[in-house]
């Protein structure tokens, strides 16, 4: 059986082509919660928030709440929060081993239940959710801003339901929708509470912005939060300018997934190099291999999302599986 070591010294080393903010100077909120900053109009409105670092080596998301804080930004009506969620696991960062601070004992975002929370269990992570969740409860509309451990196009996760695709429609970026119910081994803070339930006017949406380190990753978490507070309409758009990429918004493609593929041993690989959004023609095509098992395409136009063995263990879920959604 391969060690987690010994698969990663197999993957490619990314530059590190950005700078970690130091977020210490966050940490005294006006929240009653470290690292957490709300800002009220005193008119009402939505409460909307943005968090940054639900996984500690996601850097992306961090510069942008760092720089959405040090702008001061106020909202025109309504509530805005800014968050940095696993900091534990961010200040732990190590250029070193950069895969290994996505968290300290447990996914951050596999803790999202009634039954996790109200559990007897206990770990940093659940710790922290605990402490952030009064916050999320009284959240109307979330961004999560994450990034993805390998170079690919940014992708906005809607969730499965409608209310959650009309939401990635009319926030209008980035160029790829992924259409998913989340992970089988735990639930995601966009799935949390009013954000999972269709009867629920709450909204959330997760954004994964490009690989963890780049410099196009950090420009698309910048993007995606202005475009986010300008589509709540919490914030006026003039003073977002600087946040916003210039150039064409392209037409949205939507990716429906149809099941994830979850690793039963360290021995798993990839038949080929996918990095995500691939397209394999013919259904049966052999994809990876798990020990003795192999993996084939289960239908014609299957498209790979988020492949990645940086976090392989049994259990884990190593990529997923979709259909195009754009005749829909």
């Amino acid at each position: 059986m391969n060690t987690l070591e010994q698969i990663r010294a197999k993957l490619q080393v990314y530059p590190m082509e950005v700078t970690f903010p130091d977020i210490r100077r966050w940490q005294s909120g006006n929240t009653g919660v470290d690292y957490v900053h709300a800002f009220d109009s005193g008119v009402a409105g939505p409460h909307v928030m943005i968090m940054a670092l639900t996984h500690g080596n996601e850097v992306s998301g961090a510069i942008a709440v760092d720089q959405l804080l040090r702008a001061g930004l106020r909202p025109l009506k309504g509530r805005v929060t800014l968050g940095f969620a696993n900091v534990e696991a961010y200040h732990r960062f190590d250029s070193k081993i950069p895969d290994a601070s996505r968290f300290v004992d447990e996914d951050l975002n596999r803790v999202w239940s009634a039954s996790r929370l109200d559990s007897g269990g206990d770990s940093l992570e659940l710790r922290r959710a605990r402490e952030l969740r009064p916050i999320i409860d009284s959240v109307d509309f979330l961004l999560d801003l994450h990034s993805m451990h390998e170079e690919a196009p940014p992708l906005l996760l809607s969730g499965p339901m409608q209310k959650g695709i009309r939401f990635a429609e009319e926030t209008g970026i980035p160029e790829h929708v992924i259409v998913d119910v989340g992970h089988p081994n735990g639930k995601r803070m966009r799935d949390y509470g009013g954000f999972g339930d269709a009867a629920s006017p709450k909204n959330a949406l997760l954004i994964e912005t490009g690989q963890h380190f780049s410099l196009r990753s950090r420009d698309v978490a910048l993007d995606a939060a202005a475009r986010f507070l300008i589509k709540t309409g919490v914030v006026a758009a003039t003073k977002l300018d600087d946040f916003l990429t210039p150039g064409k918004i392209l037409n949205q493609h939507f990716f429906q997934v149809t099941q994830p593929i979850v690793a039963d041993t360290t021995d798993f690989e990839f038949t080929q190099d996918f990095r995500g959004l691939e397209l394999i023609e013919h259904a049966g095509t052999v994809i990876a291999r798990d020990g003795e098992r192999e993996i084939s395409t289960p239908y014609d136009d299957c498209v790979i999302i988020m492949p990645s063995l940086r976090h392989l263990a049994p259990g884990v879920t190593v990529m997923r599986l979709a259909k195009v959604l754009d005749d829909r």
